[in-house]
């Protein structure tokens, strides 16, 4: 972020205090916790733990070996359990734990006892076609409830799920099952998206081609338009094996507190996406806990969280979060903008919802859409709002505050990743002075700092990079099949402290104002994407020499995509070819990855060791002056590539 920006951001005056009513009744009132949170973490953490059901109590908290955790070592529990059969038996029985609403129309309220019974026939069936304790089983559904009964159903059975994004090309499936070693793939006939069909059926069945899949579980979503061909002795219809597959109760397996829940694939600085690996103990308390503080989630919430399942903010805030919890969780399959622009307004008002979690880039979008739409429904029950995926700039989060919160709803804007598992900067909304741009500091139990180059904390007013000093339970193990990689990237710049790669600065208060990534990931409407990753795919186009893609500033989006591409000898540029690669990446990965602009260059600014010098390039494509161009092999390259955006623009 420019000089200019963050100066502007600092001199936010704006302050917003916890309403008394709310601070009275919050699950975390008591300032002091945290100091004494970050006093004794490991007291405060299993205090926590006690919100959970554990088979075998644990004979220890953390064990800290760098950059390696184990937490709530000797303990069992299984997360499915805690999820949904614990509530059988505590009131909740009948109470509903997913509301979901498809995009067409259709609708669909499961109580805890008839998420037991679909929970339990899918862990059956999932055993009777041969998955075991610790088997992968890739997942690849558009947002139906089969979608967080799969996950609950391997994790009733040990096994180890991996949820793939719905909007993920067949190539990156591909690469996700082969990297997991997936057993089997849960897939749909296809979903719908604004009207459209996904064809996922078509997808998978390029994906698994020259994988270890053997099987192919397919629901039944969209029908005869979807298209969807299968496979004789391998593919198989979830209505049709369920209808002969038992739902009467079926023990939980008892999982060691350190043994693995789900991988989670998260784009890198390299081409390869990572599998970040999360396990059960630690993880569920995270979860659990940051529902119970941030969210301060009451028995009679509604909580909608508008995220998809194959992001990280899905898996914590829509499954294991809230069902760990015993609340009411809303699941939405489409857009925001289909039928109509005021559906999420019209899903709160029918069903109650009292919490809604959203990303900055909705938030904006509403804003570019008018109050208009949220002035036809009756939003009164929304007594608190969230923010996750990105930084959210303050115009953004005054209107959220006036026009969807109506100026009575505390504001938790929250800082976490694929890696963290959960909320780990975020106010306290019963606690916590907020400001507009500020996920203002760290929750308690987790020890977060803004350091210097040489680790050393910046004093108030300055930035540098965003550091974790402490384990904490929901942290990821491991990169899956890498833990060099999970060393280096994690912990190779510091000793013994995390580094997320996000830079943030630090102000008068010591609110934490994050800045966004530092390394080559660009977050596009809350999707981390590796910039190696899109070039990797331009490059894999035949017309394609090199490639150099950057994030430059979006106002709705927080970051586009624009790729600076050199062509093979002999190749005409023209806009059908930019039309083409567009498509290509599109192809490659999925339509997330998509760049906004494609700018032909005859070379790109390198430095002497043959470096692609992106910061320029980013500059560039935001129209600042241009930072030291001595270490380029040739300065007059940067010349004309301005005189070519310009003239695009």
């Amino acid at each position: 972020m420019d000089a200019n920006k963050m100066d502007t951001l600092l001199q936010e005056q704006r302050t917003f205090h916890p309403p008394d009513d709310f601070q009275v009744k919050a699950n975390f009132n008591n300032p002091d916790i945290y100091e004494s949170a970050l006093r004794d973490p490991e007291s405060y953490w299993s205090e926590q733990a006690q919100h959970l059901s554990w088979f075998t109590p644990y004979e220890s908290v953390c064990d800290w070996n760098p950059p390696h955790a184990e937490w709530f070592s000797g303990g069992q529990l299984n997360a499915a359990y805690n999820c949904v059969d614990r509530h059988l038996t505590d009131g909740r029985k009948n109470k509903a734990a997913i509301i979901w609403e498809g995009e067409p129309g259709d609708r669909l309220v499961l109580t805890y006892d008839m998420l037991a019974r679909e929970v339990n026939r899918a862990a059956r069936m999932l055993k009777d076609l041969g998955v075991e304790r610790g088997d992968r089983v890739t997942i690849y559904l558009p947002m139906i409830p089969e979608l967080p009964i799969s996950l609950l159903a391997c994790a009733k059975i040990g096994a180890i799920h991996s949820v793939v994004f719905g909007g993920f090309s067949a190539k990156a499936l591909h690469e996700r099952i082969v990297d997991a070693d997936a057993k089997i793939l849960i897939t749909a006939d296809g979903g719908y998206r604004r009207g459209n069909v996904i064809p996922l059926k078509a997808n998978a069945d390029e994906a698994v081609e020259d994988t270890g899949i053997d099987t192919v579980l397919v629901v039944k979503r969209v029908g005869a338009a979807a298209n969807a061909s299968m496979k004789a002795g391998r593919d198989v219809w979830w209505h049709e094996i369920s209808q002969s597959t038992s739902a009467a109760p079926l023990a939980a397996e008892a999982m060691n507190s350190e043994d693995i829940l789900y991988l989670l694939y998260t784009s890198g600085t390299t081409g390869k996406p990572k599998g970040i690996v999360h396990t059960t103990g630690g993880y569920l308390v995270g979860a659990n806990t940051s529902m119970r503080s941030v969210f301060d989630l009451k028995d009679d919430d509604v909580f909608f969280c508008t995220a998809d399942i194959g992001w990280v903010t899905g898996h914590t805030y829509l499954v294991y979060g809230p069902l760990s919890a015993g609340a009411t969780t809303v699941m939405y399959e489409g857009s925001p903008d289909y039928p109509t622009r005021d559906r999420y307004w019209d899903i709160c008002e029918r069903y109650g919802v009292t919490i809604l979690y959203t990303a900055p880039t909705s938030i904006r979008m509403f804003m570019k859409w008018g109050s208009s739409h949220v002035e036809q429904h009756d939003l009164s029950q929304l007594r608190l709002l969230g923010s996750v995926g990105e930084p959210i700039n303050p115009e953004a989060w005054m209107w959220y505050h006036e026009h969807i919160g109506h100026g009575r709803c505390p504001i938790v804007d929250t800082w976490w990743q694929t890696e963290t598992g959960c909320a780990m900067i975020a106010p306290l909304p019963g606690l916590t002075v907020t400001k507009p741009g500020s996920a203002t500091r760290p929750v308690p139990g987790i020890d977060a700092d803004v350091v210097d180059e040489e680790g050393n904390s910046v004093a108030p007013g300055n930035g540098g990079y965003l550091v974790i000093r402490k384990p904490w339970p929901s942290m990821l193990r491991t990169v899956w099949g890498d833990d060099e990689r999970f060393r280096k990237t994690y912990f190779g710049k510091f000793d013994g402290v995390y580094l997320p790669g996000d830079g943030a600065h630090k102000d008068k208060d010591g609110y934490i104002w994050i800045l966004g990534r530092m390394d080559d990931v660009i977050n596009v409407s809350g999707h981390r994407i590796g910039t190696a990753e899109i070039e990797s795919a331009l490059v894999s186009h035949p017309a394609v020499a090199e490639a150099a893609v950057i994030g430059r500033a979006d106002e709705l989006k927080g970051q586009a995509i624009t790729a600076f591409v050199t062509v093979r000898e002999g190749v005409t540029t023209s806009d059908e070819l930019v039309t083409e690669l567009k498509k290509h990446v599109v192809d490659k990965i999925g339509a997330m990855a998509r760049p906004e602009e494609i700018l032909f260059a005859a070379e790109l600014p390198k430095t002497r060791s043959a470096k692609i010098m992106r910061r320029l390039l980013r500059d560039i494509a935001e129209g600042r002056v241009l930072g030291d161009t001595t270490t380029l092999a040739d300065p007059s390259v940067v010349d004309v590539l301005q005189a070519q955006y310009k003239e695009a623009d």
